[in-house]
């Protein structure tokens, strides 16, 4: 029983940051509104692009972990990728972001990662 959850939360959450990847690199300004720091009109666009292409490629090396490597290699993967959502708290947190979205968006976001890496570890 406990197999299907901790494949299915893994599937879904790298399914949803190649998304979020995704919509940074095909709309930056409002992924960037719904990261919690809405970027400069004018602003470098690179580095929205630069966000976009770390989370498809996060995304992906998940997707392909979940393809050919066991839960353990997958629960591993997901312990060090909390690290990313963690970051992004501090990072909304320090740049004018509210903590409505630090914490409700990014920080309960590590959380969940961090609940699908104890349950790949437990399967």
């Amino acid at each position: 029983m406990l197999t299907p959850i901790a494949y299915g939360l893994a599937v879904f959450l790298t399914l949803f940051v190649v998304f979020i990847g995704a919509r940074f690199l095909v709309s930056p300004q409002a992924a960037a509104t719904g990261f919690g720091v809405p970027a400069k009109q004018h602003g470098d666009a690179a580095y929205l692009t630069v966000k976009g292409l770390r989370d498809l490629t996060s995304g992906v090396i998940g997707l392909a972990l979940l393809a050919f490597a066991d839960a353990h290699a997958v629960g591993w993967y997901m312990l060090a990728v909390a690290l990313t959502p963690l970051g992004d708290t501090l990072i909304v947190l320090r740049n004018g972001g509210t903590k409505a979205a630090a914490f409700g968006i990014h920080f309960a976001t590590a959380v969940v990662v961090l609940i699908s890496a104890a349950l790949l570890f437990a399967v």
